[in-house]
């Protein structure tokens, strides 16, 4: 039988708070614990408190955009806020690690595999895993661990910080870093659910990506520089769209690119427009393969949380034990005040079920036993069986 408990603080002391919020969480044979903390927070401060709370209890997580979201609401503090959510399950067994990066992303993900699996005693692969990197190489470090495992179901998010200024952490054990990733490999036969999604709409405009530099910026749309063409979808000049003005103006207008079976259509958040024409997106693209303007409201925005989190019951068959819920930050900042609202959608879509949400930038997911995928302004909400 799964146990969760969840625990939370905004104090001002970074040790005092992860001890306060681990202390709410502690649970009888706790055998993971997932933490999300402000990124004004020292870590190091933070994960001792965490530890003195939950001796021996392996953690992970990452640094959240404004907050996180609890069974008590949205939690935030001018000064941080921490949540911390403790399972234990007899009928799983739990393979952590973490590790800076390397040399290379990609073999870094396969010295992580190897030691999660070696955590957990095992050989084989997991039966589904959780996976937290910084933004940027995401894709990577997936590969390298599927160079180990194979093609394992999976769930996660990117660190975030509250400013895209690059203070976000991931956090393993007492340690926090920049650049480098963690993850929990499940070993069970008990079932989880997923639900991976960005819940927006297709305009029915779409074109081809024609040039591509490096992994993540999109030269030219149909031969025509990326911005221009985004901005003619959009409705407005280029000009409009320089800098990080484009992060603002495309939460409700991202792009997204659909499956080779159409079950999921993975969203690409265009961040900067540079002063060449060029968009920044958040994650890999390359060339020759079709972008689709998308729509949606703050209003979808809203409601998509509950709708989710539905989806996961009705593929647990049942009410899961616990759920993890991944929410993008770029979403959370186009919710903006209105967020109190999300939080109750998620509270009574839960209905009593133990819950964290992490605002990330970048969620990971699948669809209908599609590839393992990585995207931005999306849901990755995950539902443990009990």
């Amino acid at each position: 039988m799964l146990k969760a408990e969840v625990g939370s603080s905004v104090a001002s002391d970074a040790y005092r708070a992860g001890k306060e919020a681990a202390a709410k969480a502690a649970l009888t044979g706790a055998k993971v614990a997932f933490a999300y903390s402000s990124c004004a927070y020292d870590q190091g401060a933070l994960l001792k408190g965490v530890a003195e709370a939950l001796p021996g209890v392996p953690v992970v997580g990452c640094t959240s955009f404004t907050g996180i979201i609890t069974p008590e609401g949205f939690v935030s503090g001018p000064d941080g806020y921490v949540g911390v959510m403790t399972l234990a399950d007899d009928d799983v067994v739990y393979g952590v690690a973490g590790s800076e990066k390397g040399a290379c992303a990609r073999e870094t993900g396969r010295q992580v595999a190897r030691a999660a699996m070696a955590s957990a005693g095992r050989t084989d692969a997991p039966s589904y895993f959780y996976m937290v990197a910084p933004p940027g190489e995401e894709e990577t470090y997936l590969k390298g661990i599927e160079d180990v495992i194979g093609r394992v179901p999976f769930f996660g998010g990117s660190a975030a910080d509250n400013s895209v200024e690059g203070k976000w952490k991931v956090l393993y054990g007492t340690q926090s870093y920049s650049n480098g990733l963690s993850v929990v490999f499940f070993y069970t036969a008990k079932k989880a659910a997923f639900r991976y999604t960005g819940e927006y709409r297709e305009t029915g405009k779409a074109g081809i990506i024609t040039k591509v530099e490096g992994k993540r910026k999109i030269v030219e749309i149909d031969g025509v520089p990326a911005l221009d063409r985004y901005a003619t979808w959009l409705g407005v000049k280029p000009e409009e769209l320089s800098g990080l003005a484009l992060l603002g103006a495309s939460i409700c207008h991202p792009l997204g690119e659909k499956d080779r079976l159409g079950d999921l259509v993975a969203i690409r958040h265009p961040m900067v427009g540079n002063p060449d024409h060029t968009i920044t997106v958040g994650n890999d693209v390359a060339t020759g393969t079709a972008v689709i303007f998308m729509d949606g409201s703050p209003d979808e925005l809203i409601a998509s949380t509950g709708t989710a989190i539905k989806t996961v019951d009705d593929r647990l068959g049942e009410k899961p034990g616990a759920y993890l819920l991944v929410h993008c930050g770029g979403r959370r900042g186009g919710i903006g005040d209105r967020i109190g609202e999300a939080a109750s959608e998620i509270r009574k879509a839960a209905d009593g079920v133990p819950f964290i949400g992490v605002f990330t930038f970048g969620e990971y997911g699948f669809e209908d036993w599609g590839a393992n995928t990585c995207g931005g302004l999306m849901l990755s909400f995950t539902g443990f069986q009990k």
